[in-house]
């Protein structure tokens, strides 16, 4: 065979493929996708906001260091090294919920979760060394009751009832 012959062979092959695909297409458009109504989606968003409410408030730093704080003796050091991993594997453990929130509730979620690492990290750095658990406990929870920043669960809490109730109407 000539390699005219194989062009020739090859672009009557990708005529036929695309003429195939062009088919496929058109047929694709005719057949209606099944798209859920609002109405059998919404219990899964309502679960999906309690979910994350659920998250806010276990993330939340007193929440947070309440929990970690029960029969913990090791140092600063190890706390920090706790409460970080407890905040990663709520999250890790919740991120399937944002397909079924919006985009704003869930960044608001992503950027709390952030800070609360970034005060936890701040806070254990400027411990002196040698300081325990508690005193990084005690630390968190004077800075979660001064600052604003420190309540930022609350606002990340309200925004998500807020979307919650407009899904409920």
């Amino acid at each position: 065979m000539d390699v005219t012959t194989i062009s020739l062979i090859v672009s009557i092959a990708a005529f036929l493929a695309a003429l195939y695909a062009v088919f496929m297409i058109n047929e694709m458009k005719k057949t209606p996708v099944k798209s859920e109504s609002p109405n059998e989606t919404r219990p899964l968003q309502l679960q999906a906001y309690e979910r994350l409410v659920m998250l806010a408030e276990r993330i939340g730093l007193p929440n947070l260091v309440s929990r970690a704080n029960q029969q913990f003796s090791g140092s600063s050091a190890e706390m920090r090294g706790l409460l970080l991993e407890s905040i990663k594997q709520e999250y890790d453990y919740n991120a399937t919920q944002q397909i079924y929130v919006s985009p704003v509730a869930w960044e608001a979620l992503r950027n709390l979760k952030e800070q609360n690492m970034l005060i936890i990290n701040q806070v254990a750095a400027s411990l002196p060394n040698g300081a325990t658990g508690f005193d990084l406990n005690k630390r968190l929870m004077e800075f979660a009751m001064t600052e604003k920043k420190g309540a930022m669960h609350q606002i990340v809490l309200e925004a998500l009832n807020y979307e919650a109730k407009k899904v409920m109407k």
